[in-house]
């Protein structure tokens, strides 16, 4: 009895072993897939599992998971279960509206996950799918993470038009609070960072009544705010708009994943100087570094002093690497910050402040200018890839 015991549970394996498919193999085919196609994650999503005899594959991108369909021998394509995000289990709530004054989005979808960025009040954003709480979501500036459920209003197409449709106010002063009733001594609704965007319902006196993308409603300051769109239309800004924004976060807090006055991190800061005057430009530094005009700022690889005061202008974003410090170049970017002019930049480093290229001035900061590795316009380059006004940005304004 225990031999045929055996020998039944043997060919049981056997039989499993058979069924499943070969994990190690389709991750290496998924891994060079994931090189291809979706070589950043923070901004292309691709996920590859293994579940008994079956594999689950999905993706924003339709060319992944075609390539990754392809890789399947015909008998194997039965084990195989690709999902083109956004997800079906969605039911056509695929648009969503940040509805708290700073909603964190996170590496995974648990509170514990790195906090990666953040998203404003009424900013609009794509849902690609749900897990447990979370959302798996995209911002304007195409970057992905996982938000908590909490802080997004969900709507579908007609739903999602309404919104843009609505007429709308912008929150303005660095920080304020939505009130029950038209009195600053009224029970608070929420608190409001700049760049906060509410639908508008009515004025009241010297108060204006909004209401949030998930159905609250509250008075705000009427002097706290100004029209939507006056505000995405306004001309390109100047770099003196640029610069006169940034130093209002001078002594805010460094936040890793930080957009907003309640803390930055350097490219939160220099994401949030430019969006509070009408442009989106990429959320991490390493992605601003692709975009924009190249600035010549280096002289053997290293930081040319001469160079910096003769091509940067006031505006221009820099980039610094960790790396050099090890003395390796060619390193991921790690750091960015905006040129003021007179070797000045303004940065997020530990807080917003301002510091210098010079090493004769007294705020010289040492550590990042010699890590400088580049440099880039984005004033004059406004309307190429991944630079875009507000107003051009077809998730914020309705193009009916």
């Amino acid at each position: 009895m225990r031999k045929c015991f055996s020998f039944l549970a043997m060919l049981l394996l056997v039989q499993i072993a058979k069924a499943q498919v070969d994990t190690a193999a389709y991750r290496t085919i998924a891994n060079a897939i994931q090189k291809k196609y979706a070589p950043d994650k923070r901004s292309v999503y691709f996920n590859v599992r293994f579940k008994a005899d079956s594999v689950f594959v999905e993706s924003t991108s339709q060319q992944a998971i075609t390539s990754f369909e392809n890789s399947f021998p015909a008998a194997e394509k039965a084990k195989l279960i690709a999902s083109l995000l956004p997800a079906q289990h969605l039911n056509g709530q695929v648009y969503g509206v940040t509805t708290i004054s700073v909603a964190n989005s996170r590496s995974q979808p648990f509170h514990g996950a790195e906090l990666m960025t953040q998203t404003l009040l009424g900013t609009p954003i794509q849902i690609l799918k749900k897990q447990g709480g979370f959302y798996l979501v995209k911002s304007p500036d195409g970057y992905l993470a996982w938000t908590d459920g909490g802080a997004i209003a969900l709507m579908d197409g007609a739903k999602f038009k309404a919104w843009q449709a609505a007429k709308k106010i912008v929150f303005i002063a660095d920080y304020g609070h939505a009130f029950t009733a038209a009195s600053n001594s009224a029970a608070r609704v929420s608190d409001l960072v700049a760049g906060n965007i509410l639908k508008f319902i009515s004025a009241n006196g010297g108060f204006t009544k909004v209401g949030f993308p998930d159905g609250r409603e509250a008075y705000v300051p009427t002097e706290q705010l100004t029209d939507y769109t006056t505000w995405v239309k306004r001309p390109l800004p100047t770099a003196d708009a640029i610069l006169k924004t940034a130093q209002t976060l001078v002594g805010v807090p460094y936040l890793w994943g930080g957009t907003s006055i309640k803390g930055v991190d350097c490219s939160g800061f220099t994401k949030t100087a430019y969006f509070l005057n009408g442009v989106i430009i990429p959320r991490d530094a390493s992605q601003q570094a692709l975009v924009g005009q190249a600035l010549d700022v280096l002289e053997n690889d290293s930081i040319s002093v001469e160079k910096c005061l003769k091509n940067l202008k006031p505006g221009d974003l820099m980039f610094f690497s960790a790396a050099k410090r090890r003395g390796i170049n060619g390193g991921r970017v790690s750091h960015t910050a905006i040129y003021m002019g007179d070797g000045q930049f303004i940065q997020s480093a530990g807080m917003v402040k301002i510091s210098s290229i010079l090493p004769t001035a007294a705020n010289y900061d040492e550590y990042q200018s010699k890590t400088l590795v580049g440099a880039r316009r984005m004033l004059t380059e406004v309307g190429k890839p991944e630079i875009t006004k507000v107003e051009n940005h077809n998730w914020y304004l309705s193009k009916q």
